[in-house]
């Protein structure tokens, strides 16, 4: 995609807006979700150019919390002290102490909440799951990050038992199963396609389990 419609321009009455390439050549930026707007764009690239340079000279993950074109905070990914936690709102999180993004979002948006409302959130590292529900907490017009972890499971709708499919949430619970599951991610990472396991080898893991069979039944 080289070009790209906006929700607006610097201010909503201007419409219509776009950003595109000139060469023609695609944008270097990919939108998974929202329409954004000019002023959305000068942050989250702004934003971008900050924690890259962060994370080249400190070499630590980086975080930055942008507004009106300025940022509100900056961090990078190191531990937190209790109290710390406590002032950023963050003692609760589980998994924080072993997610360096994590802390460096947790100490970037707690810097200060106030300015940091409504901001735009730059991550130097693909984001894991535990910053994405720090984000999940917040009141931010977006993200921009070099890729996004996932948990996902994608389900076969097209089979007898399921269709016609009225409401998704429905029709998971009460019609499908196991056997429905086409693909599944876990941390950004495929381990099952097309309904088997890519981390297992499953021809050895039943042999394995025949063997062991055979052993029990040995020793009764």
């Amino acid at each position: 995609m080289n070009e790209l419609a906006l929700k607006y321009g610097c201010n909503p009455n201007q419409k219509p807006s776009r950003i595109f390439m000139e060469n023609g050549k695609d944008l270097p930026v990919q939108i998974l979700n929202g329409k954004p707007g000019y002023i959305n764009f000068l942050d989250a690239f702004n934003a971008w150019q900050l924690v890259k340079e962060l994370k080249a000279a400190l070499g630590l993950p980086a975080v930055t919390s942008f507004k009106h074109v300025s940022p509100t905070s900056a961090a990078v990914g190191v531990p937190m002290s209790d109290t710390l936690k406590k002032a950023c709102f963050v003692e609760d999180v589980a998994g924080l102490d072993e997610s360096p993004l994590a802390l460096a979002y947790a100490r970037a948006r707690g810097t200060d909440r106030m300015c940091s409302f409504g901001d735009w959130v730059a991550l130097s590292e693909v984001c894991d799951a535990t910053t994405a529900k720090l984000i999940k907490r917040e009141v931010s017009d977006g993200v921009i990050a070099p890729g996004y972890k996932a948990d996902m499971l994608l389900v076969d709708w097209k089979k007898p038992h399921i269709a016609p499919v009225h409401k998704p949430d429905s029709a998971l619970v009460y019609n499908a199963n196991g056997g429905d599951v086409d693909t599944v991610f876990v941390n950004g990472e495929i381990v099952v396609e097309k309904g088997k396991c890519t981390k297992i080898d499953e021809i050895a893991l039943i042999d394995e389990c025949q063997k062991r069979i055979e052993f029990i039944k040995s020793k009764m």
